[in-house]
């Protein structure tokens, strides 16, 4: 389906990095913003920077790692705006650090958060899509949710699990011959602050690059959206490759399993 200038968005952690840099990109496009984040203080600035509600952009507190938080946010927008026709689950959270010194209630919220948010909060819009017979959902995953890294255990996990669900429901819909589509995305580190100190051979991506990736992918309908796209062929060098080979190249050629070490994150 991808969007008009009639479709109704709802974007998750909108108030800063990929979220925001589509927000920006998408207002004035489309005929109303419904934007999602638990950091109020910028939603409210980014609203106010879009041109607030003249221009279409409301905004709505929800931490979506509580699913209740999430059900009542989505009946307010079904009871207001009827429904939404794009729902692109970019919120996420990253902690980075060996599997062993994390506690369980970071893991629970990384879960929550990276996987399970995207689930319940599809879960509330997709019957209207079904019903109507038009929708998009977009769900940001990550390559982590292709490839096993050290230093970001439970991250791994919940994006393994969010391309696992987004792509099980594209296929889904298809053999259901339903009109909604769904397209995953799977980029590398991206440059928005989230991945502050790591370091790798491959660069981070540029977020506005990103952003536009994205965006393109979901007017064309795409499947599956990967950056780099070398990033594709990583499913592909698992199943061919001996496990050593592709550890060490991994590991070793690209330091991929070392990138971690330096991370600091967003502060």
């Amino acid at each position: 389906m991808g969007y008009n200038r009639e479709s109704r968005v709802l974007i998750t952690g909108a108030a800063m990095g990929l979220g925001k840099g589509m927000a920006e990109k998408l207002v004035g496009k489309v005929a109303q913003l419904i934007l999602w984040d638990i950091n109020w203080e910028g939603l409210v600035t980014l609203q106010e920077d879009l041109g607030g509600e003249a221009k279409g952009v409301f905004v709505q507190k929800v931490d979506i790692s509580k699913e209740k938080e999430i059900i009542e946010a989505a009946e307010e927008v079904i009871q207001k705006q009827g429904g939404i026709d794009l729902l692109i689950n970019n919120a996420g959270i990253v902690v980075g650090k060996p599997f062993y010194q994390h506690s369980t209630e970071e893991i629970q919220k990384t879960i929550s958060v990276n996987t399970l948010a995207l689930m319940y909060i599809s879960l509330q819009f997709l019957p209207g899509m079904l019903e109507r017979q038009s929708g998009h959902i977009c769900n940001i995953a990550s390559s982590a949710g292709l490839a096993t890294l050290p230093g970001m255990v439970p991250y791994v996990s919940s994006k393994f699990g969010a391309f696992g669900f987004s792509d099980a429901l594209r296929i889904e819909l298809k053999t259901m011959k339903s009109k909604v589509k769904v397209t995953t995305v799977t980029p590398y580190y991206v440059n928005t602050g989230m991945f502050d100190g790591v370091k790798a051979m491959l660069k981070l991506l540029n977020p506005d690059k990103v952003v536009n990736k994205i965006l393109l992918g979901i007017q064309k309908n795409k499947s599956i959206v990967s950056m780099p796209v070398s990033y594709h062929f990583i499913r592909i060098c698992q199943g061919l490759l001996p496990s050593f080979i592709y550890e060490w190249i991994m590991g070793s050629v690209l330091g991929i399993y070392k990138s971690m070490d330096s991370f600091t994150g967003r502060k």
